[in-house]
């Protein structure tokens, strides 16, 4: 458990990251030579993560756990992307993908074939903000839309634009006054299996909105396609799921329906959240277990240096989690009884900084680096997105 920071520690974070913003590596930057492919590592000589005990016989895998056979890479499928953060396929297995900073929207075959949709010109690309994520309409064949989340100049929001003819049409806006910051605006958005659209918000880097229940900052939200709040949330007229969140930027459902997040820790411990209707995960007042009895605990916490995590996927009875400053991919494993247990890691610095995780129609991961960021060391093929047999 970590104790609650102080205001002086919050400045000195967020001048941090501005510093890091400024000063970051560019396409412009003189770049290192390609990472080679290596075999899998736990990589031993550091902490491991760890885990709540389980009833159900699912004990502490640490970092060397996890069972099946380690997972193949299928090589680079598309490179020199600008920031590739958000990636859901259509129907007919190809993938949008976003580009932050450009705000650019691609289509992407699977065979690394891309074409541009458009742009988000409202997008706005400072700190951690910009053209985010986006999410596919389950009614994509018959209305054609996409939903994307944007960081404005004046909030985050989520809109929706039609395709037509291969090209994006003009947005309208969903959702919007949900807070924006330099740093913490979230940003997944992906539809449950419920039909509903769920959203992940920062709490853009004032901890203390992550406990207001009127605020959109710091939670996970649950929307009709309409931007209305969702039939059964917990409170009639709010889309709010679920609150007490730092910066969420994993959402992936398993075989049962359960919701997971991957969130981002302060300065100790990141998280893996078994989601709950309701639930209040507890930050501010605590970062990683804490045993609070009005708190819910993380099932799973890292380090921060070997996670940071961002994005989040369901594949072959596993979760998948990116890791940023980690460098890494995660597997986890997931009992039938909805306990997170051995996670693994595979793939440490062969990639520079992992944003996101899905699941393509044909099982295997679409995987994006996060390298020209201001915050990594770029290739000459980054950004890419990379093929992951698991």
């Amino acid at each position: 458990m970590r104790t609650r920071p102080g205001p002086s520690r919050l400045v000195l974070t967020v001048l941090a990251l501005t510093l890091l913003a400024a000063t970051g590596c560019s396409s412009s930057d003189t770049p290192e030579s390609i990472p080679r492919i290596t075999q899998p590592t736990d990589v031993p000589s550091q902490p491991t993560p760890t885990e709540k005990p389980s009833a159900d016989g699912g004990g502490n895998g640490g970092g060397n756990g996890g069972a099946g056979a380690a997972p193949e890479a299928l090589g680079t499928l598309v490179d020199q992307l600008e920031v590739p953060w958000g990636v859901d396929f259509l129907p007919d297995g190809d993938a949008i993908v976003t580009e932050r900073m450009s705000g650019t929207v691609l289509e992407v075959a699977p065979d690394g074939t891309r074409s541009r949709l458009g742009g988000i010109t409202a997008a706005v690309p400072q700190g951690e903000a910009g053209l985010l994520g986006v999410a596919v309409s389950p009614d994509y064949d018959s209305d054609q839309t996409l939903f994307l989340y944007v960081t404005t100049g004046t909030d985050n929001r989520v809109v929706k634009a039609v395709v037509d003819d291969g090209r994006l049409g003009e947005p309208t806006v969903v959702l919007g006054g949900i807070p924006a910051g330099f740093i913490h605006d979230g940003g997944r958005i992906a539809f449950g299996p419920d039909g509903y659209l769920y959203v992940t918000t920062g709490e853009t880097g004032d901890p203390e909105l992550a406990q207001d229940p009127d605020s959109l900052a710091g939670k996970i939200l649950r929307i009709t396609p309409d931007g209305d709040p969702a039939p059964g949330n917990p409170r009639a007229g709010s889309p709010v799921w679920s609150l007490g969140h730092r910066n969420v930027q994993g959402l992936a459902w398993d075989d049962e329906g359960r919701l997971w997040a991957s969130e981002f820790g302060d300065s100790e411990f990141d998280e893996l959240n078994l989601i709950e209707k309701g639930g209040n995960y507890g930050w501010p007042e605590v970062e990683g277990s804490g045993g609070a009895p009005e708190f819910i605990d993380p099932q799973l916490v890292w380090p921060v240096e070997q996670a940071s995590p961002s994005g989040l996927a369901y594949a072959d009875g596993h979760l998948w989690m990116a890791g940023l400053r980690g460098q890494r991919l995660w597997r986890i494993d997931v009992t039938a009884a909805g306990k997170a247990t051995r996670p693994k890691a595979f793939f440490t610095e062969d990639y520079g900084r992992l944003r996101t995780v899905v699941t393509a129609p044909d099982g295997v991961l679409w995987v994006t680096t996060s390298n020209q960021d201001g915050r990594g060391n770029p290739t000459p093929a980054d950004d890419r997105i990379i093929r992951i047999r698991p």
